[in-house]
């Protein structure tokens, strides 16, 4: 039997693994610290150059580290003069390799926002859809949507 040629030229599908997953998982964890602390110079280095960040809240996609350093920045120093404290959870990771080496992530994200000395609560709830691309052998966020429940 012959296959169609857009059938024989298809690559086989990315295999996940549990290594891949763990990777991913230790990811989000480091990179959700960075940005719960502050580092906003770190966080960016998460992220490719030329990375695409976009929420509901802003009008268009942030791009590249100058604008991801700069928006953090001021949601940190925000958060500051408010008093208050965020902490992102993120799980529910769905791990799904590509065959170009890409990595397609959707999980969700619960952000707490605590005022200091005071009381926690949900701040929001988030459907986070990233692609992940290795640079210099570690993962990077080369496009990152968020979704906010409350505004669906």
């Amino acid at each position: 039997m012959t296959l169609a040629p857009e059938f024989a030229q298809s690559p086989a599908p990315a295999a996940w693994s549990a290594s891949l997953h763990a990777e991913v998982q230790q990811f989000y964890a480091h990179q959700m610290q960075l940005l719960d602390l502050g580092e906003a110079e770190q966080w960016a280095r998460t992220f490719t150059e030329d990375a695409t960040f976009a929420v509901p809240t802003l009008p268009e996609p942030v791009r590249g580290h100058a604008g991801l350093i700069a928006a953090t920045s001021r949601a940190a120093a925000e958060l500051a003069a408010a008093g208050q404290r965020h902490r992102h959870f993120i799980g529910m990771f769905d791990v799904r390799p590509r065959p170009d080496g890409a990595v397609d992530v959707r999980s969700y994200a619960i952000v707490y926002a605590s005022q200091i000395g005071g009381e926690s609560r949900v701040h929001r709830v988030c459907v986070c859809e990233d692609v992940l691309v290795r640079d210099g052998g570690e993962l990077r966020v080369s496009a990152r949507t968020v979704t906010r429940d409350d505004l669906a």
